[in-house]
């Protein structure tokens, strides 16, 4: 009987809460480092930009209207979920050149900050909502909603850690994300949206695509029906055309360069009051 050769992982892409291959049906090959393993990655295209789009705004409605507490409960349970999954990932990141060591700490980062904003997911509004002082016989009150659909490029040199820490603020301000991985680090993307499947996250609240920056950013920062865009890199091209682009529709362009996502000054409640909107009340008193 022949040596049994162990069945490698298809990385498919995540969309609506399943893993369908890209409807282009193109691959990249990726490599490691050492040139020893060799994985078939999908090349998401427009196409598959877009259904993630009408997922996301599908999901929108009931994802926003979900109590503070829910969304707290949800993305402290993602993290107890990758807290299970912790070989899977060790092994992914090695794989992808780091030591034994990072990528004990990159999970441990990942996991506290879904932590993290698991805490602040039901607290933000109490900080960033106010009465406002004004001389007529009324309140006036201003807090946040959220944006709705955003579209964000994950740091390309962070496997993990880099998704997350953009991701999490993402959803706990209510709205709901088109992700696109790390180009040069994909694996952990994918592996991440299995835990986010088993982590009672609504289906289409967050969407996981992998593929070549140069040929997917235009489709995110040109797409009509996206509210916001996070863009983490510092390539100034690339920053140039997200500004141009996001004004076509007045989406919001949010703009992470050079952060080390490892680092806890890269966390905070202002990460998630970059993708909300104020609105603003008038009631009168008296009446």
């Amino acid at each position: 009987m022949g040596k049994r050769e162990d069945i490698k992982k298809t990385y498919k892409l995540y969309i609506g809460g399943k893993f369908p291959r890209t409807e282009s049906g193109r691959y990249i090959k990726w490599t490691d480092p050492k040139n020893s393993t060799y994985v078939n990655v999908c090349r998401g295209s427009r196409k598959d930009f877009r259904n993630s789009v009408v997922a996301a705004r599908n999901a929108f409605t009931d994802w926003s209207s979900r109590t503070a507490y829910n969304r707290s409960q949800i993305l402290y349970r993602i993290g107890e979920m990758l807290e299970g999954k912790r070989s899977q990932f060790m092994d992914e990141l090695m794989l992808q050149g780091a030591s034994k060591n990072a990528a004990e700490n990159e999970i441990n980062r990942a996991i506290d900050r879904l932590i993290y904003y698991a805490g602040w997911a039901d607290k933000y509004q109490q900080l960033f909502s106010r009465v406002n002082p004004v001389a007529a016989p009324y309140f006036n009150f201003t807090y946040t909603e959220p944006t709705g659909v955003v579209a964000a490029i994950a740091p390309d040199d962070s496997s993990l850690v880099g998704l997350v820490s953009i991701m999490a603020p993402i959803i706990a301000g209510g709205n709901t994300v088109v992700l696109l991985a790390s180009e040069l680090k994909p694996l952990c993307s994918i592996s991440f949206a299995e835990v986010l499947h088993t982590s009672d996250v609504p289906a289409g609240v967050v969407n996981i695509l992998t593929g070549y920056r140069d040929e997917l950013i235009e489709h995110f920062s040109t797409h009509m029906d996206v509210n916001s865009i996070v863009y983490c890199g510092n390539d100034p091209d690339d920053i140039k055309t997200i500004q141009e682009n996001a004004a076509l529709n007045v989406k919001r362009p949010v703009v992470y360069a050079d952060e080390d996502w490892m680092d806890q000054k890269n966390q905070g409640p202002y990460h998630i009051l970059n993708n909300l909107e104020s609105k603003t009340t008038w009631h009168p008193i008296g009446l």
